[in-house]
């Protein structure tokens, strides 16, 4: 699961500006007028970095079928759903599908949420610094005028995107199945209240939002482990271990004071975006748990990387 990139990509110029040669002039003799090609900033090197990491992720064919396992999902779910139709001992969430297709969208990310999206996020996490170890390629980038933080929070960006992206994929998914096999108008929100058809788009949107939120924290997370190997599914297998065995403390009760405190008790906390008012308290602290794990892990991965000998 090693990061493999291409020649055309791994040329220094497209990765990131060369500095100016100092001696440009003197090589050319005296009285030639030689043109130096001005310095970039720091500020456009770093998006010429992350436009490079974006064009490998998103084109790397292991993402790509990713992306589409997490679009056809949402669609079975709602094939199910309308053959079997309603069962009234299911979660209410799920009996209002058949009255409203776009509560479809809501189904499929809380089941999603749990260990798809999660994985696909680790999958991308764990390979950024550990499959750059494995190919060889982590090396040259750094010989690059990058710098290893710059390097670094390019990297989680990417990871960023990427869950952002998946969770869209996911939502729209589900929203297109929703709107073809089910009724769609007013929606009924959990709390009973009825909202408009556009109020409820909106509350899709948050959604989608949280749930990214919450996969760029493990995101860092998986960054965080992909420091401390060079093994990329090394890495993908710690991070997904841990989204098991955090989920697995989730559901024992003698650990209650203890769930709070896991990344994954948060997950699905966007049911809070369901009811009339919506339940920002909780979404809020979904959120700040989120930007916690995100800076705890980010500060282990900087202390790790920022301070690695690299062999590779």
């Amino acid at each position: 699961m090693s990061t493999v990139r291409s020649a055309e990509t791994a040329t220094p110029p497209d990765v990131l500006a060369r500095p100016a040669e100092p001696h440009a002039e003197q090589a050319a003799g005296p009285g030639v007028a030689v043109a130096v090609p001005p310095r970039r900033g720091p500020a456009r090197a770093a998006l010429r970095l992350l436009r490079s990491e974006l064009t490998l992720t998103f084109r790397r064919p292991r993402n790509i079928a990713m992306l589409i396992v997490l679009a056809i999902v949402p669609v079975l779910i709602g094939i199910v759903l309308r053959v079997v139709g309603g069962d009234g001992e299911a979660p209410s969430l799920i009996t209002q599908v058949a009255g409203n297709g776009l509560m479809l969208t809501f189904v499929a990310l809380s089941l999603l949420v749990q260990l798809l999206l999660p994985l696909a996020v680790a999958v991308v996490a764990g390979d950024a610094i550990a499959g750059e170890a494995s190919g060889g390629t982590l090396r040259y980038l750094l010989t690059a005028p990058a710098g290893r933080t710059r390097l670094l929070a390019v990297k989680f960006v990417n990871v960023a995107i990427f869950g952002l992206v998946a969770c869209m994929v996911v939502a729209l998914a589900a929203l297109v199945t929703g709107f073809v096999l089910f009724p769609v108008g007013p929606v009924t929100l959990l709390s009973g209240t009825t909202i408009p058809l556009a109020d409820g788009l909106l509350r899709v949107l948050i959604v989608t939002g949280y749930s990214a939120a919450g996969m760029a924290a493990l995101g860092a997370f998986g960054l965080a482990v992909s420091t401390l190997t060079e093994v990329p599914i090394g890495a993908v297998a710690a991070t997904v271990v841990a989204v098991v065995f955090s989920q697995v403390l989730g559901v024992i009760p003698q650990l209650a004071p203890v769930q709070p405190y896991l990344l994954t008790s948060w997950w699905a906390s966007f049911d809070g975006a369901l009811r009339d008012p919506v339940a920002t308290d909780v979404m809020t602290q979904g959120l700040l748990v989120f930007a916690a794990y995100t800076v705890v892990c980010g500060s282990i991965a900087w202390g790790r990387f920022s301070g690695r000998d690299i062999t590779s």
